[in-house]
This record gives structure tokens, C-alpha cells and sequence, in this order.
């Protein structure tokens, strides 16, 4: 063979390998990034790629223990055993594809272990398998009193009152209910997302989200040793603060070495992946909605910057995430937190305890519930999709009213996060009458879906009186499948409500910490901007403005009424 031949004969077989190549070189460029989230009822793991969709997910149920009312508690070995099942579930789909980063988000609930790294009781029964003590979990409710009358310095950064869902109190209720049996034995108490990452890391840094935002912690002054004293937690000090995080990183910043072997075989990943540094549920719900591109949407805050946003992530319960440049105190509103959720920018969080779980308890707790669920069950509809459409039929037969001018809902059946910040506020109902049949329900429905939103408009209403503008709602979490809740949210706060286009945004923020800890974006706001998408805008109805705007008139003065009641009876 000579050389014109030779070179010939490679130009052939080059020709014929080409596609097997291409196919090989792209499979190898893929990258993908899994992002778990921790909520309160399930765990969830997605695969997601570098523009930010969803290839796969999966969800694991979780076992809750409530012992006793306002006592929730659950099992750190059962939420890892649920992490390490989703997580294999959606590894498989990344086939040829490289697996580069690990995020993790999670519910803000208490973990307790031994100094052994051991599951430790949280209950009065002993039972170690229960060491975790829930996000929504009350039983401190005594103890956060004294701790807000120290009006303590710290106090100014939880909108001057501190929530009986932080974790001080929890920590004293532990050392005043359960000391020889809890307290001092625990070697380490964790936030549930930190707690992930030493799970898959062996390294004991914590986020800088979770202890700036539930345990006082300042990103600058890091913690205030005066405030541990008067609340009469001194020995939290012990070692440097070991039992609760001396080392402390930003969210998404890579923790320890990677992912350990146990923890690789544990979850179906390879030995050494990017683990990123955590974030609360919330604030990946955030992460992965707030920085999506409106360019081309033609909305009145498509040219206004990303402090104008604020992101509502609805499920269980909601929060509310409102960011700006410099620190803005709101009374009733947790934060300022400076780079608690977006790097360099200081945040506010506002919150309602009860959303999904108040319309569940509501409509089950109705006598016509049964027969819902027979007719949503006989038509092959979910429970609220079968509601909605009841609501459009009465609607219909009645087109010029407006359903709900007598019936009023005040949705704090599990106390008033913001921006009121008062654990001891009940629901109430104004309206009721005898009828127990599906219209009834169906109203009283609506009327829940419109108190949530009406809260909503009462904490923005705060946050813009003390400095934020807010021209936009980027509304993520279980709740923004539900058109009637996005619609009413929409209306009653008069502002466009944008979807993300990944229904998940939750799980996305959590990908995107995994994303950022692996190297590929160079920022956690270069990662949101390229994975974050938008879906569907949900615009006001202007029709609708001046019935809200007095059902929103009516909604204040039921607290104002729910106050005079207990002054009456504090006579007593």
C-alpha cells in the first residue's frame, strides 16, 4: 500500500466511525446534577442537566410521629434511607452521562445525635428512632416567650420577634424537659440540610443559610456569645460552638472532600462527586425560580432588577423570599440575612405556617368531604382539579356575583408567622350557615384559597412599608399546580404571577447548588440564570380589583375582632 493509499484507507474508516464518535464525545460532555429535597412529608431527588430541566425524579414517602398536640417528630435514618432510594432512582437515568455535583435542600427541622454520631431521643418515651424534631413542631412555645422578652440584639434580625419554629427554643425546651436523657448526652445538634451534607461528606461544615436564617448566627460577626448567656444556653459554647457548627461556608460551596465511599455506595454515586454546602427547602425553591430571564415576556418588570421579585414557594406551608442590596428590617418578617439565599444580596422572609396543610384540613374536615371524593374518584379527577371545576359551574349559574362577599376566612389555624409573628392567633370562619352539601364546600374551599392569598398581600404590604418594591410574584412549590390558588394570588395582590417552567423548582434550586460546587458556573447567579426557565404568567384580573380590595378590608379587621375577643376574655 502506498501513501496516497494509506491515507485513503484512514479518511475511509474515519468516515464510517464518525457518528460512533460524535454519539461518544457527546455522551461524555453530557453533565448532569442531582438535587434532593427533603420536604416534610416526602423526600424527592431529581436529575437534572446543565439548562436546568428535569430528566428524571423520584420520591420516597416519610414517616411523622405526633405524640402529643404541636409535638412532630421524625427519623434521621429514615430520611437518609429515602435520600439513598430516589437518589439511585434517577442516577440510572443519567446513563453515559457524567454525574459532576450533589445539592441537597431541606426542611428546617432539628436533628439530635449522640457523641457518637448516634440517633438521640427528642421525646420523653426514649425512643432513639425519633430524633428529629420537626420544622412545624410548637412544644417550645413557653420557651420562645422568655426568649423574646430579652429583646436581645439578634432579635432584630428575625423581624424582632423569634419564632417558636427556630432553633434556640428547641434547644431549650430540650435542656429543660429532657436534660439527663438529651441534653447531655448529645454530641451534635444539626439543621436537617446540614446534616445531609455530613451524611454524604463525613465533614461537620455547616451552611452559612441555615445558621444565619434559624440559629442567629451573623455572617460577619458569627455568633453573639451574650445572647446564648441570657437565654440561659450558655453551655452551647462549649469547644467553640462544636455541637452547632464552627466552620461555616456559603450555599453551594463544595464540602469536604466530596462524597465519601459509604455515602457513594449508599446513594448509587460515583466515590468523590462535588457535594455542595445546603440550603432550607425554601430557599432552594427560590434559587430556582428568582433568577429566571423575562426577556421578551412584555411584563411591566421584565426591565426591573432581580430585587423587585419576590418568590413564593407554596406547599405545605409558605414562604416568602424578598431580596435587596442593602439590609431592610421588617417587623414581623424574618431576615435581613445577608447571602442566605442569592450570594451578596441581603434577605427577607416572610411566611405563612399552614397553606396546603389549611386547605386539606378545611376541605377534609367538611361534612361533604365523602361524597368529593366519590364524585372526583368516579371522574377520574384529582380532589382540587374536581373543586375548581364545581366552583366554574357555580360561577356560571351565578355570574355576577362574586361567591364569597359573605363568607371569610383568617387562615392562622397554626399561628401567624408574618408578619404579625403571633404563635397564639387561631382561625376563624365569619359566614357559616347550615348547608353541608358540595356548593357549601366548594365555597368554603375558595373562600380558604382566598384568606392564604389575602395573607400574602398582608405581608407584602409589610415588606413594601419598610422598603422593598415588589412588582412581580415567582411563585414555585406543590400549590402552583393548582390554578384557582395561583389565579387568586394574582388578583387579590394585583401583581403578575410568574411560573417557573419546571414544575420542580425546589429540586432544580437544590441541582443548582450541586451545579455550582461542581465548577462547571462560576457563580451561583451564572447557574441560576442558565438553569432557571420560565413557564406561564399568570396576569391580575382587573375586574376583580375593587371586590378584593374590600375582601381585603375585611380581612383585617377579623384580627382586629379576633384581638378584642381575647381581651375580653383575658378578663376573665
Amino acid at each position: 500500500m502506498d501513501i496516497g493509499d494509506f491515507f485513503t484507507f484512514i479518511m475511509v474508516q474515519r468516515t464510517l466511525n464518525f457518528p460512533f464518535e460524535m454519539q461518544k464525545e457527546k455522551a461524555e460532555a453530557t453533565s448532569y446534577y442531582i438535587g434532593v429535597d427533603v420536604g416534610t412529608a416526602s423526600v424527592r431527588a431529581a436529575l437534572v442537566d446543565q439548562s436546568g430541566t428535569v430528566i428524571d425524579q423520584a420520591e420516597e414517602a416519610l414517616t411523622i410521629w405526633e405524640p402529643q398536640p404541636d409535638h412532630y417528630e421524625q427519623s434521621s435514618d429514615n430520611i437518609w434511607r429515602a435520600c439513598c432510594v430516589v437518589t439511585k432512582k434517577v442516577a440510572r437515568s443519567a446513563g453515559s452521562g457524567r454525574i459532576r455535583g450533589l445539592g441537597f435542600d431541606a426542611t428546617c427541622s432539628l436533628v439530635v445525635l449522640d457523641k457518637q454520631f448516634q440517633p438521640l431521643a427528642v421525646n420523653a418515651e426514649g425512643n432513639h428512632q425519633r430524633n428529629v424534631i420537626m420544622w412545624m413542631d410548637h412544644r417550645a412555645g413557653s420557651q420562645v416567650e422568655r426568649i423574646n422578652r430579652t429583646k436581645h440584639g439578634v432579635l432584630r434580625y428575625v423581624g424582632g420577634v423569634m419564632s417558636v419554629e427556630m432553633q434556640p427554643p428547641k434547644l431549650l425546651w430540650l435542656k429543660e424537659n429532657l436534660a439527663k436523657d438529651c441534653w447531655e448526652k448529645a454530641g451534635h445538634f444539626f439543621d436537617l440540610p446540614d446534616f445531609l451534607s455530613w451524611k454524604a461528606t463525613g465533614s461537620l461544615t455547616r451552611s452559612l443559610c441555615t445558621l444565619v436564617c434559624k440559629w442567629t448566627y451573623s455572617s460577619d460577626k458569627g455568633w453573639d456569645d451574650s445572647f446564648w448567656q441570657e437565654i440561659g444556653l450558655e453551655d452551647i459554647r462549649e469547644d467553640n460552638y462544636s455541637k452547632i457548627g464552627n466552620r461555616v461556608v456559603s450555599p453551594g460551596v463544595s464540602v469536604g472532600n466530596g462524597l465519601t465511599s459509604q455515602a457513594a455506595s449508599d446513594l448509587g454515586l460515583p466515590e468523590g462527586i462535588a457535594v455542595a454546602a445546603s440550603l432550607i427547602d425554601a430557599h432552594a425553591g427560590g434559587l430556582g425560580v428568582i433568577g429566571a430571564d423575562l426577556t421578551g415576556r412584555h411584563l411591566p418588570c421584565e426591565d426591573q432588577p432581580i430585587t423587585s421579585r419576590l418568590a413564593l414557594i407554596c406547599g405545605t406551608s409558605s414562604c416568602h423570599m424578598a431580596i435587596s442590596e442593602e439590609p431592610i428590617f421588617v417587623p414581623g418578617v424574618w431576615g435581613p440575612y445577608y447571602s442566605a439565599m442569592v450570594p451578596g444580596f441581603w434577605l427577607n422572609e416572610g411566611g405563612q405556617s399552614a397553606t396546603g396543610k389549611l386547605i386539606d384540613h378545611v376541605v377534609q374536615g367538611h361534612d361533604g368531604f365523602a361524597e368529593l371524593q366519590k364524585k372526583a374518584k368516579s371522574r377520574g379527577q384529582h380532589l382540587y382539579a374536581y373543586l375548581n371545576d364545581h366552583l366554574d359551574q357555580i360561577r356560571a349559574a351565578r355570574p355576577r356575583d362574586f361567591l364569597t362577599g359573605d363568607l371569610h376566612v383568617w387562615p392562622d389555624f397554626h399561628g401567624n408567622r408574618s408578619p404579625l409573628a403571633d404563635l397564639t392567633l387561631k382561625g376563624m370562619v365569619v359566614g357559616l350557615s347550615l348547608s353541608r352539601g358540595p356548593d357549601d364546600l366548594a365555597l368554603l374551599y375558595l373562600a380558604t384559597v382566598q384568606s392564604i392569598a389575602l395573607g400574602t398581600r398582608h405581608i407584602l404590604e409589610a415588606m413594601k412599608s419598610s422598603g422593598h418594591s415588589i412588582g412581580s410574584l415567582f411563585l414555585c412549590g406543590g400549590l402552583r399546580k393548582n390554578p384557582l390558588f395561583v389565579q387568586m394570588h394574582a388578583d387579590i395582590t394585583g401583581l403578575p404571577v410568574v411560573l417557573s417552567k419546571e414544575v420542580e423548582s425546589v429540586l432544580v434550586g437544590a441541582a443548582i447548588l450541586g451545579a455550582c460546587a461542581s465548577g462547571d458556573f462560576t457563580s451561583i447567579m451564572e447557574a441560576m440564570q442558565k438553569m432557571s426557565k420560565v413557564g406561564k404568567i399568570v396576569l391580575p384580573n382587573p375586574e376583580h380589583k375593587r371586590f378584593y380590595e374590600k375582601k381585603y378590608q375585611v380581612f383585617l379587621k377579623l384580627y382586629e375582632h379576633q384581638r378584642e375577643y381575647q381581651a375580653i376574655m383575658d378578663q376573665c
